[in-house]
């Protein structure tokens, strides 16, 4: 009978811890799919040239960024969850639609750039792995992505994409693999090494624009809302308002999504800083070159994990990069939108989409180095982020538009240190 009495209090908790195992389950989704977009080949070039140039320096901003980067995101999914609309839409009841379409088209140009050196990382690595010209790979992701985005429904683009999401894990597996300095890794991740000199500042300035990245507030406050639309909410109206449960669910999703997005960062800080800066290999001109420079350093399984994770993140994170945009200009002039309708009744959504990816195709034709195009493309996020997170934290603090329910002062306060942060870091890099 005593024996019956004790395995009842271990059948209960391990019924709980199968419960929340199976919450956390069910709340992923857009928070993992935004934190899995951010390590896109831009960020996973900006990570690589980082430790190859300056080693393990930077390996504290991966803890110190994954709250900043959480809290953002947090408080975008926020604004779309309880106003029932995207970020564009919501910042349209607060700023003049001048103001809102010279973001969207900033937003474009930025993230059209991005995606054709993202293009351009992802065709050099599949050339590395088939030898067939990276040109024709550039044409074949180009198409093949945009055709995917445009024809396929949002439930299967958000499934595909979360799945996507694990391609991350190869480079926690690439760093194991090159068996670096631990004891030099934990001092340079708890002990931080502020910047020294103007190209150190533009490399934390373009960690940060790649890591808390404009793109991915539109889409994470879209996405809230396309969550939505799939469970039948297809109204305003009935969109309006957020459970505590539904917030909460946004939170652990988020979370981590962010985790797993800053431990890639950090491991592929690790596997470069272990390999190309401890050989003096610091000046790297195409992601290609990364990738070969990897084989004589730490094997071909090093190199082929760093060129499928550039494959992968790129898939995931161009029609990310396109829709970000296509959202915030639809939003702003009114357009029918949603990756969930079909081409017929949102075309100039649609459009928006196709336009970028095409420019960024004919971007790679022109010739420019992927590598130093996705580099200083976190440069230009970096410097332009801060000013959205103005108009976010502004959005995100008014009890009228956010129906009650605005952004907890500690979100609010962490958020303004963050776009604090990424002014000074900006200035640093011009002044010092």
């Amino acid at each position: 009978m005593g024996k019956t009495k004790s395995k009842a209090p271990l059948k209960r908790s391990a019924l709980r811890r199968i419960a929340a195992a199976l919450r956390i389950a069910a709340a992923l989704g857009p928070g993992v799919i935004t934190g899995a977009a951010d390590d896109d080949p831009s960020g996973i070039a900006t990570y690589s040239i980082t430790g190859a140039q300056f080693g393990t320096k930077f390996l504290w901003t991966a803890p110190v960024l994954w709250p900043l980067m959480a809290a953002v995101q947090q408080m975008c999914a926020r604004i779309g969850l309880v106003t029932g609309q995207g970020l564009a839409g919501a910042l349209r009841q607060k700023y003049p639609r001048w103001l809102l379409a010279t973001a969207a088209g900033a937003l474009f140009v930025a993230n059209t750039i991005n995606v054709g050196a993202d293009l351009g990382g992802m065709a050099d690595a599949i050339h590395l792995l088939t030898g067939v010209p990276t040109v024709v790979w550039v044409l074949v992701c180009g198409i093949g992505i945009t055709f995917a985005t445009i024809r396929l429904r949002y439930p299967v683009i958000a499934n595909t994409l979360k799945w996507l999401a694990l391609i991350l894990a190869v480079y926690v597996v690439a760093a194991i693999d090159v068996h670096p300095d631990w004891g030099a890794v934990l001092r340079a991740t708890v002990v931080p090494n502020l910047p020294h000199g103007r190209e150190a500042w533009a490399t934390l300035v373009a960690i940060l624009g790649t890591t808390i990245s404009p793109y991915l507030f539109f889409w994470q406050a879209s996405q809230e809302v396309e969550e939505e639309k799939a469970a039948g909410q297809l109204t305003l109206r009935a969109r309006r308002g957020a459970t505590k449960t539904q917030i909460g669910d946004r939170q652990i999703d988020i979370g981590l999504g962010t985790l797993f997005s800053n431990i890639a960062m950090f491991f592929i800080i690790v596997t470069t800083a272990s390999t190309l800066h401890a050989h003096g290999q610091t000046h790297l001109a195409t992601s290609a070159d990364v990738a070969a420079a990897l084989v004589p350093l730490a094997g071909r399984f090093a190199m082929l994990l760093y060129t499928i994770g550039i494959v992968g993140t790129g898939l995931l994170a161009i029609p990310t990069l396109a829709g970000s945009a296509a959202y915030a200009f639809a939003e702003t002039f009114n357009w029918r939108q949603g990756i969930d309708e079909k081409f017929t009744r949102a075309r100039a959504f649609y459009a928006v989409i196709a336009v970028s990816i095409a420019i960024g195709v004919a971007i790679d034709f022109s010739g420019i180095s992927a590598v130093k195009a996705l580099y200083w493309t976190a440069v230009i996020n970096g410097l332009l982020a801060p000013f959205l997170l103005i108009g976010i934290l502004h959005a995100a603090s008014d009890r009228k538009l956010m129906r009650g329910q605005p952004s907890s002062w500690l979100g609010r306060v962490v958020v303004g240190l963050t776009t604090l942060a990424m002014f000074a870091a900006g200035i640093a890099m011009f002044v010092v």
